[in-house]
């Protein structure tokens, strides 16, 4: 029986291994942290062996296969001794694929991944497709592998999962941007992140099709010095494409696969330039899967998009409260500060993954009036803004940012939760951050 040492409990650990399990594999898992409750209760339930709280090295180095989850770096040393003793490292979208022939739509790129996702998988339920959607996102793929019957999924795939991969093959791969994220974990190389992004094109021919952002000038650097085998679907707000979608005159016009769409923005339930791109990238997906054009556009109308995403929380006293916790990269405030049209009170900070704020410079001149730091070391921010801002207010909780918030506002401004940083140092995560700001501004 083949050995699966699953490396991390949490999400895609135990649903990889619920599917090794029924896939016959001899599968133990290992957790150096704490495995929370819902999942142990799941191990126990399913009959897994699994320990917490350490690794057990003489119960890892017999594995025949590993999957580690992505939030485990390629460079601590138990995952440097199963390199050395040539035991594949995989991750779990690379397990999962092999035990389904379901069509795949794999979704990466820095900013917009998850609208794009949740957009796709919208607009391909209502088009009456069987379909899952997992990866980066709810639900475990592997687990959703083992138990449902879907006959496509809908991926959000990050870097550290395409890391992973071998043999992972998407019918249709969008790539909605590339901007600096996660250096940290590229030895601060642009070049190793960007290989990385395009690892989800590698295994496509020429049946199989990319969407990109043609408007991004890394990706299409990358393409005239890498090239793919897949067919390329490129969108754009500047130009026309001959296959691909592009705005003409605040119109979205698609053409792919002799399949053609037109709508006006209008109709978009999400503002913002770079919705107009995760429209065009999941409407093109959809096409390409054929979901017929009147559910394309009726679909967009009802999409209500993603927690934590320029949520509009609260109104009081005329000041507005926006909760952009996902906002964990430069590349994400930017579009934040970008679409709001009001004076903002900005809070910002966390754990720095190698930031350049340069590129915030020209907005925040033009729009902020105060930043409210947020984290346990706020020195980077400072020394990017402390010359252009008046206002700069350091707190170490989010219920303190709030207070401050609401004291410096003024009638017509909007507080932006954009932090442009991980979440670590204060918070479990995103959601917990966004979700404490939330809570904050309804106390308020």
């Amino acid at each position: 029986m083949a050995r699966l040492v699953v490396l991390g409990g949490g999400e895609s650990g135990v649903g990889t291994a619920i599917l090794g399990k029924n896939e016959g594999f001899e599968v133990f898992v290992s957790d150096k942290g704490e495995v929370k409750e819902k999942y142990s209760n799941v191990l126990e339930h399913f009959e897994i062996e699994w320990e917490s709280g350490k690794h057990t090295e003489s119960k890892i180095l017999n594995a025949d296969v590993v999957m580690k989850s992505p939030g485990i770096p390629d460079k601590v040393p138990l995952v440097q001794k199963l390199v050395e003793k040539s035991i594949p490292v995989i991750s779990e979208i690379e397990f999962a694929s092999e035990y389904t022939n379901a069509v795949l739509i794999g979704i990466t790129g820095s900013n917009g991944k998850t609208t794009t996702t949740m957009l796709t998988h919208h607009l391909l339920k209502d088009g009456g497709i069987n379909v899952g959607m997992a990866g980066n996102i709810g639900d475990s793929y592997a687990k959703m592998v083992a138990e449902q019957d879907f006959d496509q999924y809908v991926l959000e795939i990050s870097s550290f999962q395409l890391d992973g991969i071998v043999d992972f093959k998407p019918h249709i791969a969008i790539l909605t941007n590339i901007t600096p994220d996660h250096l940290d974990r590229y030895d601060y190389l642009f070049e190793k992140y960007i290989a990385s992004k395009f690892r989800i094109a590698m295994n496509q021919d020429g049946n199989d099709y990319l969407i990109y952002d043609a408007d991004d000038e890394v990706i299409q650097d990358w393409l005239k010095k890498h090239p793919v085998q897949s067919k390329l679907v490129p969108f754009s707000l500047r130009e026309k494409q001959e296959q691909g979608a592009w705005l003409e005159n605040e119109i979205i016009k698609m053409n792919v696969e002799h399949k053609t769409l037109e709508m006006s923005t209008d109709i978009l339930a999400l503002q913002g330039q770079h919705n107009v791109k995760n429209t065009m990238a999941a409407g093109l997906a959809a096409l390409l899967v054929n979901v017929r054009k009147e559910t394309i556009r009726n679909s967009i109308q009802t999409f209500q998009g993603v927690p934590h995403r320029l949520e509009q929380v609260l109104k009081i006293n005329h000041v507005e409260y926006v909760n952009d916790s996902k906002a964990t990269n430069v590349n994400a405030t930017y579009y934040a500060l970008d679409g709001i049209k009001k004076p903002i009170v900005w809070i910002a900070g966390g754990v720095d993954k190698g930031n350049d704020y340069s590129e915030l410079m020209p907005l925040v001149r033009e729009k902020v009036k105060a930043i409210i730091c947020l984290g346990m070391d706020n020195t980077k921010l400072k020394d990017a803004f402390g010359n252009v801002i008046d206002l700069m207010v350091e707190t170490y909780s989010m219920e303190e940012a709030i207070k401050v918030a609401y004291k410096i506002s003024e009638r017509g401004d909007s507080v932006l939760l954009s932090p442009a940083c991980a979440s670590f140092d204060l918070f479990e995560n995103y959601e917990d951050r966004g979700n404490q700001f939330k809570t904050a501004v309804k106390n308020l």
